[in-house]
């Protein structure tokens, strides 16, 4: 039985915040850390992305705050860049194949996340890596020997799978080589410990059994972080959803509205895996929101100032609050409203996908039937309205975008 010393116990429980650490939970991570310690041998974390799409959300940084935390115990990140994984499409919680991607979008999207992500781990020390390197070049013989670390009938417990196989659906044979792909990623940078969303719970267990097929003697653990709900509280947040979904790229105002907006269910979740307040303060929040007394209200005013205040520092954070309090709470205007010039007779579907008030006519439609889209105050309810009007009128989506049109 390893003794333990109390600092590694300590520093396991803070790492564990939110997390499921498995096998073995906050004790056997606590002798990682104090081995690693000892040996001096900082414990190489893995992390890999498939950039499948260009831009990152608050859910995304769940996981890299966890990565920074462990940076600042002076452990190693090993970021991966599925240049290999990208062109197979993970199928985790997909009901459909998904479309492969080409080498040059792959590249395209690694720039764009890792100028993000920079937002939130220090990049610039940690070791860059594409799984394309070497799982282009294994041989034929290689991936028989890969592929017959596990059997169809452990893939088959995959949810995903067992899902469109009793549907009927189709389960391309390519697909189960993503998480054995996903897997060996492990051996190849000799990973430690490996984090992933709740979703990656197969593929990040599955890298510990080829560890140990391929003769490492203390496989990784694997930290699986919650994925978080988008700001309708019920799905998780995705660009699929980008009515409910708050981006990195999001603009001071933008993100502070957002957060305002999320139901009061995800206030504790949102502070404890999106914010660094301590444990203490988490239960306050927890106890207050039982308070009658108390208006959560002003919890998500705090909850909005601290994370936009994050990623847009201080002064963004201070006049997104004072432009969200004259805008919503106080029925105001925004002071900076852009002008625009439309040609009369725009239909009013059209108008709002222009202006990038919506991503589709789909979500400018949904948004319309809520009673969200305005002119001069007046809620527009026809998806056939064209824009008409003498000098100039201001258009409202949501709670937070608008523009003064005029001809």
């Amino acid at each position: 039985m390893v003794d333990i010393r109390e600092e590694f116990i300590e520093q396991a429980k803070k790492l564990s915040r939110g997390a499921e650490v498995l096998p073995g939970g906050i004790e056997e991570l606590a002798v990682k850390l104090q081995h690693a310690k000892d040996t001096n041998t900082p414990l190489r974390v893995k992390l890999g992305m498939d950039p499948t799409r260009p831009d990152l959300h608050l859910g995304h940084t769940v996981v890299m705050r966890k990565l920074r935390e462990f940076q600042k115990l002076g452990h190693k990140v090993v970021l991966i860049v599925g240049g290999a994984t990208a062109m197979v499409g993970d199928p985790s919680g997909k009901s459909e194949t998904r479309p492969s991607l080409t080498k040059e979008q792959v590249e395209e999207n690694a720039k764009s996340y890792f100028e993000q992500m920079s937002k939130v781990v220090d990049v610039t020390k940690a070791e860059v890596t594409n799984n394309a390197d070497w799982l282009h070049k294994m041989s034929f013989t290689d991936l028989l020997k890969l592929a017959s670390q596990i059997t169809v009938a452990q893939m088959m417990t995959r949810d995903d799978f067992a899902k469109r196989y009793a549907e009927g659906r189709p389960i391309s044979v390519h697909e189960f080589f993503y998480p054995l792909m996903q897997a060996y990623d492990s051996v190849a940078i000799d990973a430690d410990i490996e984090l992933g969303g709740t979703d990656q719970r197969f593929n990040t267990l599955l890298g510990r059994q080829i560890q140990e097929a391929y003769g490492k003697k203390y496989p990784q653990m694997v930290m699986l972080l919650p994925l978080i709900e988008g700001t309708d509280g019920l799905v998780k947040m995705s660009k699929t959803y980008p009515e409910h979904c708050i981006s990195l790229t999001d603009s001071a105002n933008d993100m502070f509205g957002k957060l305002m907006s999320i139901p009061d269910t995800l206030i504790v979740k949102y502070f404890m895996l999106l914010t660094d307040v301590s444990e203490e303060e988490l239960k306050n929040i927890e106890n207050s929101l039982k308070d009658p007394s108390v208006n959560p209200r002003d919890l998500k005013l705090k909850l909005a100032y601290t994370i936009t205040e994050e990623y847009h520092g201080k002064e963004g954070a201070d006049k997104a609050q004072a432009e969200f309090i004259n805008v919503v709470s106080n029925k105001g205007l925004p002071s900076d409203i852009e002008e625009v010039k439309v040609d009369m007779g725009k239909n009013i579907l059209d108008l709002l996908v222009e202006l990038n008030f919506v991503q589709s006519k789909g979500e400018a439609k949904r948004l319309i039937q809520g009673g969200g889209v305005k002119i001069d105050g007046e809620k527009i309810a026809d998806m056939m309205y064209t824009v008409e009007f003498e000098e100039s009128v201001i258009l409202q989506a949501g709670k937070r975008k608008f523009a003064k049109l005029v001809k």
